[in-house]
């Protein structure tokens, strides 16, 4: 049964995991680590609990975490500001089709509620979602489960009765530990062998999840 969809957002309905890609490393850089794209695809929705000690075992002891990513969203936000955001190809398509159903749907994302809702409501889309569940609202960030736990409980919905929609293997590691059906729409990389055993499905872009949906209700 099919009661919920939980969205992430960073490179599912927003593309922006390749902004963060680009400002991570101009941040790093800007303090000396030379960071690479293949160093930031490593932390892709890692909770800054994990992807702290994660960088540190890279650049050593002396990576001062908080600074970079004060550094990053401060250049992101700026580019932002001017630019504006994209959204992901196929993402209006399911939304609409959503309208059109009785499933209750949640954001489940590793940005800051501040952020998450400058970005929606810069697409509007912030107020069609019944739940947003953000990175600092938990204990424990992406890969633990608990922001899918959080987010079907705040659904009123069991996980088992919803579909998780990911971009990154991080996140589906999340989703199908808290017991939900993880659905990737890969975004910078596509899911490794690891990966792929967890998935309920894979699509090429949002509007193969409609597919999905109509499979399960």
């Amino acid at each position: 049964m099919l009661r919920g969809i939980i969205f992430d957002m960073d490179g599912l309905m927003i593309d922006t995991e390749k902004l963060l890609t680009r400002f991570w490393c101009e941040a790093a850089n800007f303090y000396g680590y030379p960071m690479t794209d293949k160093h930031v695809l490593g932390i892709r929705s890692l909770a800054a609990k994990y992807a702290m000690p994660h960088l540190k075992s890279i650049f050593g002891e002396d990576f001062d975490y908080w600074a970079v990513r004060a550094k990053r969203i401060e250049l992101m936000n700026s580019y932002i500001k001017e630019y504006g955001v994209e959204k992901k190809k196929g993402l209006d398509e399911l939304l609409e089709y959503l309208k059109t159903t009785d499933l209750k749907l949640a954001v489940a994302t590793a940005t800051d509620m501040e952020r998450t809702k400058m970005y929606l409501d810069s697409i509007h889309i912030f107020d069609i979602f019944d739940r947003i569940i953000c990175g600092n609202m938990i204990e424990n960030g992406k890969p633990a489960p608990d922001i899918y736990l959080t987010a079907a409980e705040k659904l009123g919905i069991p996980p088992c009765d919803c579909i998780a929609l990911e971009d990154s293997p991080n996140g589906i590691r999340s989703a199908y530990d808290a017991g939900c059906k993880p659905v990737m729409i890969p975004d910078l990389s596509q899911p490794d062998g690891e990966t792929s055993q967890l998935l309920y499905a894979c699509c090429e872009d949002l509007s193969q999840v409609i597919r999905v949906i109509r499979e399960l209700i």
